[in-house]
């Protein structure tokens, strides 16, 4: 279990978490003033209690990152943008990782988010791993904001949408164009996080709730994550 000094220096950002462990009654007591905004589910509080063998995402729907998402598409759409626009062929598919990983929280988990499960799956690997573009694609937006903390997210040529959450640096711009298995960051567990991973997310629109399991989705183009 990691000192008080050394949980200080991690970057979790669990609602700014107090030098010493939390208790079970504190994580229940935070998550009760989150779930007054819509912040957070009561099952994910939980799972940040436990954050000593848990390396997951601590919330679901984030009106800053979904905010900034639509400005953002917005705005590329607006310049005329053709990397928006969905192409065909959509080229090859790789894994977002090239070490090993261990599943943390699987796409699907029911729980108290406002999309009734788990957006994503979450790859536990240490912080600074490299992660790298499934897809070729258009970095949308490629900033720090809210729940997810500092993410990118790829428009792919198929018009479906990854999102890499919780990384602890970002190494592409927005508007760059990309080829599947380009670095977009490095992993870490920024935003709303219990501890070090990655959060992949595949969504087949831009809106949150249009959500699909990443696993087959990448399966299906012959990159097996699992």
């Amino acid at each position: 279990m990691p000192t008080p000094s050394e949980v200080a220096g991690m970057d979790h950002d669990i609602a700014k978490a107090p030098e010493a462990p939390p208790t079970r009654r504190d994580a229940l007591r935070v998550a009760a003033g989150l779930l007054a905004v819509g912040a957070v589910p009561l099952t994910a509080s939980r799972a940040a209690a436990h954050a000593d063998d848990a390396d997951v995402c601590a919330g679901g729907y984030d009106a800053e990152f979904e905010a900034a998402l639509a400005e953002a598409e917005a705005l590329f759409e607006a310049d005329g943008n053709r990397a928006v626009a969905p192409e065909r062929p959509p080229g090859r598919y790789t894994l977002p990782l090239r070490r090993g990983f261990r599943v943390s929280a699987r796409y699907g988990v029911r729980g108290d988010w406002l999309a009734g499960h788990h957006t994503g799956i979450d790859l536990a690997v240490p912080t600074g791993t490299p992660v790298y573009a499934v897809g070729s694609g258009v970095v949308v937006l490629a900033r720090r904001s809210g729940a997810y903390g500092k993410a990118v997210t790829v428009r792919m040529r198929d018009g479906h949408y990854a999102v890499y959450a919780h990384l602890s640096r970002i190494k592409v711009r927005q508007g760059a164009a990309l080829r599947a298995g380009a670095r977009v960051g490095s992993s870490g567990a920024t935003g709303r996080a219990t501890g070090p991973h990655l959060h992949l997310e595949i969504r087949s629109r831009r809106r949150y709730g249009s959500d699909i399991d990443p696993v087959r989705y990448l399966a299906r183009r012959g990159a097996r994550l699992l």
